[in-house]
């Protein structure tokens, strides 16, 4: 690993760590895939293109996204969380470090309020400070 993903990983870690629980998959809505994204599941899956969206993806004009089943993400499994983590969208792998959150407090603690894996100790400048450099590091960071 070198030395500027350990201290990117180590500020995540001050402000976020993953803890699983799946609450950021449930719901009606789904996440848009760039072309980046579709190749990068496609990998993980290890399936042709073809197949992954047929399967997974609902396309609507030039749209691709993922498909929702039962009130949740195609990729969301009760006891396994997200079965393609490694492949997911840069959407899927930003949240909850949503950038609404440097311009609004508000945004901040109602995200803290479905989001086990937020640090709740840290105030919202520090918070910001953190969340501010990673962002700025990478366009489409997947945490």
């Amino acid at each position: 690993m070198t030395k500027g993903k350990q201290e990117r990983d180590c500020r995540l870690a001050d402000i976020f760590v993953c803890a699983r629980c799946g609450y950021c998959c449930q719901g009606e809505t789904t996440v848009s895939l760039d072309q980046d994204d579709q190749q990068r599941m496609v990998d993980r899956l290890g399936m042709p293109r073809e197949v992954v969206r047929e399967k997974y993806w609902r396309v609507t004009g030039s749209v691709v996204q993922m498909r929702i089943v039962d009130g949740h993400c195609i990729f969301y499994d009760e006891k396994e969380g997200c079965t393609v983590h490694d492949g997911r969208p840069w959407r899927c792998g930003q949240w909850p470090l949503h950038p609404s959150i440097l311009t609004d407090k508000h945004n901040l603690a109602t995200i803290r309020q479905s989001c086990p894996g937020l640090n709740q100790e840290l105030g919202y400048d520090e918070f910001c400070s953190i969340l501010q450099q990673l962002l700025e590091e990478q366009a489409k960071m997947i945490f």
